[in-house]
């Protein structure tokens, strides 16, 4: 069961993503040639006024071939398009759009997911200010000399990295990135000061600890009136963590941490056993995940390509293709890497190595 649940997981999210390409892509007029939901064989197929409507035989992902790409207008070579209608041939902003339009859907399926499943609940919890609610007897913060309600004002790593968090959820996502001394600055009465602090390994908790706790999480009603609003804060949260998450991965920081197909495959597993609820929260932030890294600025990724585009709107001339050819061909192979090394991650926590 879990198999199927991980691929209606996968699909939806990459299917909705390459249908906001597709919405985008007819609004300006670009010929499609076929929209996908799979891979593979085909297994069955519409043909539209101009588009085929697939599935096909993997049922992971799917995938739409406009006129202009190179994939599709090799794979389509019998169909005369004119020249109006390819992606090529449109003006910038509008490619900029189709690009960012997977990205877009992305975001509205997760916001969806948010408000609806809060409204459902009837309810959400709301991450506490940065204040410290206590102290562990014996822990590295109680040797630091935290004090119960210290509220923190701002954190900056042995690397020079700094936050000043809005939330508590905002300093364990900072503090998660590496185990290393950190300097905080904290409002103690009228005064502040600032304590520095190495966590400490926690045998019970299995991680590194520096020992404070956290205010009670405040459950606040979600009803019609307020369930957007609260649908918008959900989303706005995990993508201020997922951000932070990768700027740390991008300089270096929790890397250990980087999780792939594997790890995505057991949170399922987790997440499905819990209810139907927990998993829909599963889809909507693997959405925002695929959405926020499809906004780096890799030329194989939409981010990447909307940069490429950005460069020949500003230069007024195309990119050298075996330049383009080449940086795309590094980059597929840093995709790769990457994939293999969060795959890696992912059987050493199973088989803890």
């Amino acid at each position: 069961m879990t198999l199927i649940y991980f691929l209606i997981l996968l699909s939806l999210i990459i299917v909705i993503h390459e249908a906001g390409h597709l919405c985008a892509a007819k609004l300006f007029g670009v010929y499609c040639y076929e929209f996908s939901f799979g891979m593979g064989p085909v297994l069955l197929q519409k043909a539209g006024k101009e588009t085929k409507y697939s599935i096909r035989a993997i049922p992971v992902g799917g995938f739409v071939s406009m006129a202009g790409e190179e994939d599709g207008d090799e794979l389509y070579d019998d169909v005369e398009v004119p020249d109006e209608r390819r992606l090529t041939f449109k003006p910038w902003w509008q490619k900029i759009i189709i690009m960012l339009a997977g990205v877009f859907m992305n975001f509205v399926l997760a916001y969806l997911i948010f408000t609806f499943v809060y409204l459902s609940i009837g309810f959400i919890r709301v991450s506490p200010e940065p204040i410290v609610d206590s102290v562990m007897a014996g822990s590295a913060a109680e040797k630091a000399g935290f004090m119960a309600g210290d509220r923190v004002l701002k954190i900056v790593s042995e690397d020079g990295r700094s936050i000043e968090p809005e939330s508590y959820l905002d300093m364990q996502t900072f503090n998660a990135s590496d185990n290393g001394t950190k300097t905080y600055y904290v409002l103690r009465g009228e005064e502040t000061i600032e304590i520095s602090v190495t966590p400490e390994y926690n045998e019970e908790e299995g991680r590194y600890l520096i020992g404070i706790t956290a205010p009670e999480q405040a459950a606040v009603e979600v009803n019609w009136k307020n369930c957007w609003y609260y649908g918008f804060y959900e989303m706005k949260e995990i993508v201020r963590l997922m951000g932070s998450v990768i700027i740390g991965l991008i300089s270096g920081h929790g890397l250990n941490q980087l999780s792939g197909p594997v790890g995505i495959y057991q949170a399922t597993e987790t997440y499905a056993s819990m209810g139907f609820a927990s998993f829909l929260f599963l889809v909507a932030q693997i959405s925002l995940n695929v959405g926020l890294f499809n906004l780096l600025p890799l030329p194989v990724l939409d981010g990447g390509q909307v940069v490429l585009t950005l460069c020949e709107a500003v230069t007024r001339r195309k990119l050298n293709e075996k330049i383009k050819t080449g940086v795309m061909a590094v980059c597929w192979v840093l995709l790769i890497g990457i994939m293999l090394f969060a795959t890696w991650n992912d059987i050493a926590r199973i088989f803890g190595l």
